[in-house]
């Protein structure tokens, strides 16, 4: 039995999530029961439809499910429409200040805008945004930003914080209302993860729109990991949370990556390969390390899930075999053993585990490629 066959056994690793409404992004659904979906956001000018095309491409390949692209001038919104069309998956248009962008926007193809209705001039120009939205499909995403708040809010709470937040959110949710749109999500999103944390079960228990995690600015790569981790894995544990984005000072690839990681630590989400690793120590019969990060490298295009144990030793290793699809336990003389599906299958010598755990999951998720191919077929 594997990993995922036990969840049923242990309802201490049940996650039940808030009850929200669903939306579209483009083909793609945003809360209720859909999956918690993944994004980034590309960082090359928009006006070089090219050098963005290509970036897309990247996320899309790291299993991207939506990107944001920043449209702040008329020449990124000419180019949006090249972008739109070349793109697999649905695209956010990011929205500031202009509100004649997210009319551009909407014409382009984008799938969704990310505004603040009340950022974008008067009531008549809202108006012309929403009618936007509405003529070409588009839902919303009111972005709140703690850095970005409106002047009288932060007059009358004296500095950001989680009821200023909600309370900006709510208010643009309101107009949208007032206009009777509903195809909205919202994000209340700072780099402090206590305020990030504290805005979002205030929201979540306000409205009942599909809402955008993320700790805003979180840093560098792995400091950025850290907070990120910390603040949308405890919104997540609680149920809250219908789609996210990993903010990092980085590789916008690498907030695909950290997305997923974050989604399959607490089973939310399941792509690719998971390594299941011991830290290493003097019991290790073979380089740990080493051995991970080359199983890394080489399985990335792996996205078929799967679990995969790489332990040193036999303390710890023929139980952690036994809750992974594939396993290698150390501590033979230059060999370790081979685990299929948690039993012992064979053995293995050290120098050529690598290539051959490779030949393994290769093989283990065409299997199941094959497998999903077939039961789609049978239920169509």
């Amino acid at each position: 039995m594997t990993q995922h066959d036990h969840t049923h056994l242990r309802p201490w690793r049940t996650i039940e999530r808030r009850v929200s409404r669903k939306i579209r992004v483009g083909t793609v659904e945003v809360g209720g029961d859909a999956p918690i979906t993944v994004q980034s956001m590309t960082n090359t000018l928009t006006s070089d439809a090219g050098a963005t095309i290509d970036q897309i491409r990247q996320l899309e390949e790291a299993g991207a499910d939506i990107v944001r692209v920043s449209c702040p001038d008329e020449d990124s919104t000419a180019a949006f429409a090249t972008i739109a069309k070349a793109a697999k998956v649905p695209l956010v248009a990011d929205i500031h200040f202009h509100y004649r962008r997210g009319i551009e926007a909407a014409k382009a193809g984008a799938a969704c805008l990310r505004i603040n209705p009340g950022n974008i001039g008067s009531p008549d120009r809202v108006r012309e945004v929403i009618q936007a939205a509405k003529d070409h499909g588009c839902s919303i995403r009111i972005g709140v930003n703690a850095g970005s708040l409106e002047r009288e809010l932060l007059e009358r709470y004296g500095e950001p914080c989680p009821q200023a937040m909600v309370e900006s959110a709510l208010s643009h949710a309101r107009i949208l209302q007032d206009h009777d749109f509903h195809e909205f999500k919202i994000s209340v999103k700072a780099s402090d993860v206590f305020m990030t944390v504290a805005a979002y079960q205030m929201l979540a228990e306000a409205i009942d729109c599909p809402l955008h995690l993320g700790v805003t600015e979180a840093g560098a790569l792995r400091t950025g990991t850290v907070k990120s981790a910390i603040g949308m894995g405890s919104l997540l544990w609680a149920g809250i949370g219908d789609t996210i984005r990993v903010s990092l000072a980085a590789d916008p690839v690498e907030e695909i990556k950290v997305g997923f990681d974050i989604l399959k630590s607490l089973g939310l989400r399941h792509r690719g390969v998971n390594i299941i690793a011991c830290p290493s120590c003097a019991r290790q019969g073979f380089n740990v390390i080493k051995t991970v990060e080359a199983l890394e490298e080489r399985l990335a295009h792996i996205s078929t899930p799967m679990s995969l144990s790489i332990i040193g030793c036999v303390v710890n290793g023929p139980g952690e075999a036994l809750m992974t699809d594939l396993g290698f336990t150390g501590g033979g003389k230059g060999s370790g053993m081979i685990y299929m599906a948690g039993k012992p299958d064979h053995k293995m010598d050290n120098e050529h585990m690598v290539d051959h755990i490779v030949e393994l999951v290769e093989a283990r998720a065409a299997e199941l490629a094959a497998a999903e191919s077939a039961s789609r077929a049978a239920a169509e």
